[in-house]
């Protein structure tokens, strides 16, 4: 099972020029993420640059698009970073979680959201389905 843990964005990570950590935060974030390494259980991690320099993509009912660019309003409901892990139960997912640094440092309010991801075997067999499983093993490494 594999799930995803967002970070919340907020006002300050959002307000950011350059990615900023206190020293102590990246030494816990940095500890964490070795110790998901070792149980064998992570399996990606990046923060993400502010709204700003994104931009999301409206499908019209009508199958137009329209591409609007950042910044988006309300910080609170972005993504800021995230961490993918693979683990046996969302029992330990959410170990896993309750042990997540706060990702705005101590003292800070902060949010994370945790998320299982829907495999592939959850959707009923098809053609389709087989074409993209066949896409997620030619994907080289990371």
């Amino acid at each position: 099972m594999r799930f995803m843990i967002m970070v919340k964005s907020c006002e300050a990570f959002e307000a950011e020029q350059t990615p900023e950590a206190p020293p102590e935060l990246l030494a816990e974030m940095a500890a964490y993420h070795e110790e998901l390494a070792r149980a064998g259980v992570l399996l990606e991690g990046a923060g993400l640059h502010p709204s700003r320099s994104g931009w999301r993509v409206h499908y019209g009912a009508d199958d137009s698009r329209q591409v609007v660019d950042g910044p988006f309003a309300e910080a609170k409901e972005l993504i800021a970073g995230y961490t993918l892990i693979q683990v046996r139960s969302r029992e330990e997912a959410l170990e896993w979680a309750r042990r997540f640094p706060n990702p705005a440092g101590r003292g800070q309010a902060a949010v994370i959201e945790v998320r299982q991801l829907i495999e592939l075997d959850e959707f009923p067999p098809s053609a389709e389905i087989e074409r993209m499983k066949a896409m997620d093993t030619a994907l080289p490494p990371r």
